[in-house]
């Protein structure tokens, strides 16, 4: 009996130090119609997540048809689109639970979306829409940004986005 009670307090104590752990480290995979590559014989650019963490952080304060009003921190996806040398008009967002969506590359200009890696103040993990979410500044849009094919948008656990 001792020994299965050593069991389960070993097992809350890994499944806490696990939950309050930071999160893992993450990538951002840009491809398409680019002119900058960080791999260039992939044609693609890739963004270490401390590359992110070191751009301008913006913020979009707003509810998502997911979660009650929050504060997003993020990168503007604007800079993203700069770095690369985006020259599309469409991109594809990709997501780890193979989600993609496709959105105009208008959106960017006109809605100034971030890619958030921070809600609340906290670090985006996996499990609550990490590690990049896509947000709309909704409240602020208008009935536009309150609609089906815009909620359609916020796509979370981006990890890839395609230039077209």
């Amino acid at each position: 009996m001792f020994t299965h009670l050593l069991r389960i307090i070993t097992l809350a104590f890994a499944a806490l130090v696990i939950g309050q752990s930071p999160a893992l480290s993450f990538t951002l995979e840009v491809t398409g119609n680019i002119s900058h590559f960080t791999d260039e014989a992939n044609h693609r650019y890739i963004f270490t997540d401390e590359q992110l963490f070191s751009m301008p952080v913006h913020t979009i304060s707003t509810t998502t048809p997911w979660t009650p009003l929050e504060k997003f921190e993020g990168i503007a996806l604007s800079e993203i689109l700069n770095t690369v040398g985006a020259k599309g008009t469409m991109m594809a967002f990709y997501a780890l639970n193979d989600y993609y969506i496709n959105i105009p590359i208008s959106d960017v200009e006109k809605y100034h979306m971030i890619l958030a890696y921070k809600m609340g103040g906290n670090r985006l993990k996996i499990r609550d829409f990490g590690p990049l979410f896509l947000i709309y500044p909704r409240d602020a849009g208008g009935k536009e940004l309150n609609s089906p094919l815009y909620n359609s948008r916020f796509i979370w656990q981006v990890y890839r986005i395609e230039i077209k």
